[in-house]
């Protein structure tokens, strides 16, 4: 099986120990490449060194998480654009984001979080990268931008997608990916998916962990808050192949090729 995790929260302090070798017990799984998340200046200036330090097998985004958009300003939108456009740097950083807004916490004024994904928006279409999107009690907002930028995106994936119905539909019809993890493992959060899963185009489907969170709650041997990690992608493959009525090889070979079409990572 040869999977690819388009979402990894490598650089998070959960992995200061052991980093390394979580990516390579992921890789012996076959969970190769990883695309690691940028969600601040500085987690994507670390996120995408470290990737550059292995071609090929680690990728990175690089943008402002709507919870630190109190902090964008120019020099932020600098820090993002340089990132991924210096020489060495652009096969590394694959998209923009994450991105987008989150209504649930509000850690950031709204206007500013609507003022920031705007930015990051138009710098995607600057630099021809996919977008990387986050959306948290905010349906209405962000799904106006999206609609209104539009013609600005070349691609996007709602990352985490833990909706219902009408967004799923929304999104679809704006051609978006949907990026779905471990939620749709949780019996208590997660079970309205199982019937949205057979709604996605197999075309339009990713598979992330966002480790260290959201370890699947169904997992054989997991521990309680335990951290997750990039090889459990395994068996969230499985878990939404069996939904679709699947074997998990042939979910692999589709969803990491749309992964590697939506990333460009065989460009």
């Amino acid at each position: 099986m040869a999977l690819i995790d388009i979402g990894v929260n490598l650089m998070n302090a959960a992995f200061d120990r052991d980093r390394e070798a979580v990516a390579a017990a992921a890789e012996a799984a076959g969970v190769s490449p990883l695309v690691i998340t940028g969600s601040s200046g500085e987690s994507s200036l670390r996120a995408a060194e470290y990737a550059a330090r292995c071609p090929g097998k680690l990728y990175a985004t690089a943008g402002v998480h709507p919870h630190n958009a109190r902090f964008w300003e120019a020099a932020a939108r600098e820090q993002i654009r340089s990132l991924a456009a210096r020489p060495g740097a652009a096969e590394a950083v694959v998209a923009v984001g994450e991105c987008g807004l989150d209504y649930n916490r509000d850690y950031s004024p709204r206007d500013r979080q609507r003022e920031c994904f705007e930015a990051q928006i138009d710098l995607a279409a600057e630099l021809g990268k996919p977008l990387f999107l986050h959306e948290r009690d905010a349906f209405a907002d962000f799904f106006a931008i999206l609609k209104k930028r539009r013609a600005d995106i070349c691609r996007m994936v709602v990352h985490c997608f833990t909706g219902g119905e009408g967004e799923l539909e929304a999104y679809l019809a704006l051609d978006a990916y949907i990026g779905l993890t471990g939620w749709i493992c949780d019996e208590r959060r997660g079970r309205h998916l199982i019937p949205l899963v057979k709604k996605i185009p197999p075309d339009k489907l990713l598979l992330e962990t966002d480790a260290p969170y959201l370890t699947p709650r169904n997992m054989p041997g997991r521990q309680r808050n335990g951290r997750n990690e990039p090889a459990n992608l395994v068996h969230i493959a499985a878990f939404i192949a069996g939904i679709l009525g699947k074997d998990a090889e042939t979910l692999a070979a589709e969803t990491s090729a749309n992964s590697r079409r939506f990333f460009a990572l065989d460009a």
